[in-house]
């Protein structure tokens, strides 16, 4: 089965989540993943990932993508060793929603201290259907 790999730098600026949902966007069509609906939640959930390193991450935020068959993940590294929590019902409701977006629109998540910085990596649903063979 082919094990698929990218790593994109991504700026600092408010314009990273539009950069890193064209990337994304492009990784996964150039290895085959071409349905519309399941890139749209991926650019969705990259997006929320990217938009979370950009405003507490501290700088420094690459988009990783991986795939073998039809599981993908997205990871987003930054500079900021606080890992991300889910928002608790007695907290204000104008932020802090991303982690609870990320879980309905993934199949699951997981975040990890990297040095100074973190990971935060995120599983796709599983690619729709079965004959997927992306290029090697």
């Amino acid at each position: 089965m082919n094990e698929l790999n990218a790593d994109v730098p991504l700026p600092d600026g408010p314009e990273a989540p539009s950069i890193a949902r064209t990337a994304l966007r492009s990784v996964l069509q150039g290895w085959a993943f071409t349905d519309r609906d399941w890139l749209y939640d991926a650019t969705l959930v990259v997006s929320e990932l990217v938009s979370n390193a950009v405003r507490h991450g501290r700088g420094g935020a690459r988009l990783r993508v991986h795939a073998v068959g039809d599981q993908v993940r997205l990871g987003v590294a930054d500079n900021s060793a606080q890992l991300p929590r889910r928002r608790h019902d007695d907290e204000p409701a104008e932020s802090g929603w991303g982690i609870t977006f990320v879980d309905a629109f993934s199949a699951g998540w997981q975040a990890e201290v990297k040095g100074n910085g973190k990971d935060v990596w995120v599983r796709l649903a599983t690619y729709p259907g079965s004959d997927l063979s992306p290029p090697a």
